[in-house]
């Protein structure tokens, strides 16, 4: 199985996984056209964006073992390729925790990567309410619902650590709608809201709309809390 090409490498990050120290691999190609995507061009042009060697990633990590903790798998989206379990291995061999981020387009992937151990940990984004119209807006593409259903019901039975998060856009996505997706959810470990912001988007006519305010961010995250207060919820600005 051919290995998916690495489009980038962060060699240290300290907020992609909570409570870890992770090298972060970022991967070409998506399922998704999210006009609010910061990460367009490994989306639009991956083959514009340099290689990075898996030898160079798995050297990095041999001489940091004992103190980077594990991986995230990133990009674009992970689960477009067939040969993700073939790459997870590699850094499992090495003894590394591996963390997946996904849109849920692709359960069977996900259930591929559970199912066979090779994943530790997974972060879904949530674009929007379950519903049609708005979902397939914020993604840029007409969406299975019944996919973005079952990635979610397949990460919350699965045992391992999960986290869902949603960006809040004014005019889209606010109080209203995360209510909504908080409902459509249930009982989840950790949930986090993203702070929209204008710069650089796949579609420039989302460059135009204003970035989340911090104060109207810190009413949401007020508000939100009080009607979440059975549910962990990290809101990040």
């Amino acid at each position: 199985m051919k290995l998916p090409r690495i489009k980038g490498f962060l060699p240290v990050s300290m907020l992609d996984w909570p409570g870890k120290v992770c090298s972060v691999i970022f991967l070409g190609g998506c399922s998704f056209r999210c006009p609010a995507c910061h990460n367009h061009k490994l989306v639009l042009a991956p083959e514009d964006c340099e290689d990075v060697a898996l030898s160079q990633v798995q050297d990095y990590l041999r001489e940091k073992s004992g103190w980077v903790d594990g991986v995230t798998i990133t990009g674009g989206e992970p689960t477009c390729h067939l040969g993700l379990p073939e790459l997870v291995r590699h850094f499992r061999e090495l003894g590394f925790y591996v963390k997946i981020d996904t849109n849920g387009f692709n359960p069977s992937m996900l259930e591929t990567l559970i199912n066979e151990g090779l994943i530790d940990a997974v972060s879904m984004d949530i674009k929007a309410p379950l519903e049609a119209n708005i979902y397939s807006r914020l993604a840029g593409v007409a969406v299975n619902l019944n996919d973005i259903r079952r990635s979610i019901e397949v990460i919350k039975s699965s045992g391992i650590r999960s986290f869902f998060r949603t960006t809040a856009i004014p005019g889209l996505v606010g109080e209203k709608e995360l209510l909504s997706i908080r409902e459509e959810l249930g009982k989840v470990r950790m949930y986090s809201v993203q702070r929209f912001r204008n710069m650089e988007t796949l579609d420039p006519e989302f460059g135009k709309i204003p970035s989340l305010d911090l104060e109207i961010f810190d009413s949401l995250q007020s508000k939100f809390q009080r009607a979440m207060s059975d549910l962990p919820i990290q809101l990040i600005n």
